[in-house]
């Protein structure tokens, strides 16, 4: 679960929201939405510790480990494909990284016999021997197919490079899953994938998208900033929108109601005062 309370993020003057309190519970997909500009991407950044928020609090449930999609597509230039996607799991690549260092020693010594086995054991617990084999299945799933996954990042193709980032976000089942424009240059076939993935995905999803038809597919509920307020809605993208129209009308309806209520009281006060 995920936790903000009492937050507002501001640039300088410029407040994008303002004493904010939500939760995020796991099983759900909250599709934030908001005009260009509103702090989508923004909240994202703030929810995943890249962005201090100016005030508030924002907590998530013990052990719990967030992943955001990725948006530099030269950041993982110098590594392979499959080491990328396994890059997503910081703890699990430290693991890795680390007893394959101590088994390439020349002088493997007692003491690295020792530390090896409980890194053997942290990546059993971790999953980390299945780690390949899960980021190999979600790169062919996003039309990556075998002979990319040992390439180096810097000779895929952008389109190509976005899948890796993708596949990354996913991997190793984060309890926390933020995405930023998840279809972007994903064919049909792999966006009908990644809508199956999400539909199935037992933790909480925070996704940012313009894509209406993803949104209504994917999304329990729907986030919308605006005004500096972010209000949450049951329901998909289309359940908000007739929502927000049926909200609009009733707000111009007591405008109406208070404008003829003034008129009213002005030719009341002409009457009586003639």
């Amino acid at each position: 679960m995920l936790t903000i309370q009492d937050v507002t993020v501001a640039f300088g003057q410029r407040i994008l929201f303002k004493d904010v309190n939500l939760k995020f519970l796991p099983g759900n997909c909250y599709g934030l939405i908001g005009p260009n500009g509103a702090g989508k991407s923004t909240l994202l950044k703030v929810l995943a510790g890249e962005i201090e928020a100016n005030k508030g609090t924002i907590t998530v449930g013990p052990n719990e480990r967030i992943a955001l999609l990725q948006q530099d597509q030269f950041a993982f230039d110098a590594y392979p494909v499959l080491e990328t996607v396994i890059m997503g799991h910081e703890q699990l690549h430290a693991v890795l990284q680390e007893r394959d260092a101590i088994y390439a020693k020349p002088d493997f010594s007692e003491e690295d016999g020792l530390r090896a086995a409980d890194l053997e054991a942290e990546l059993a617990e971790l999953g980390g021997y299945e780690a390949e084999a899960e980021a190999g299945t979600l790169l062919n799933n996003l039309g990556l197919d075998e002979s990319y996954h040992h390439m180096i990042m810097r000779e895929l193709e952008a389109s190509q490079k976005v899948r890796v980032l993708l596949a990354q976000a996913l991997f190793g089942n984060p309890d926390i899953l933020l995405l930023d424009e998840p279809t972007n240059q994903l064919d049909l076939a792999s966006i009908t994938w990644l809508e199956d993935f999400l539909f199935r995905f037992p933790n909480t999803v925070i996704v940012v998208s313009h894509d209406r038809h993803f949104l209504n597919d994917v999304c329990t509920h729907i986030a919308d900033i605006d005004f500096n307020k972010i209000q949450l809605y049951v329901g998909n993208y289309d359940f908000w929108y007739q929502a927000s129209q049926l909200a609009q009308q009733q707000r111009k309806s007591e405008e109406k109601r208070r404008t003829d209520r003034i008129k009213e009281l002005e030719q009341f006060v002409r009457r009586f005062s003639a």
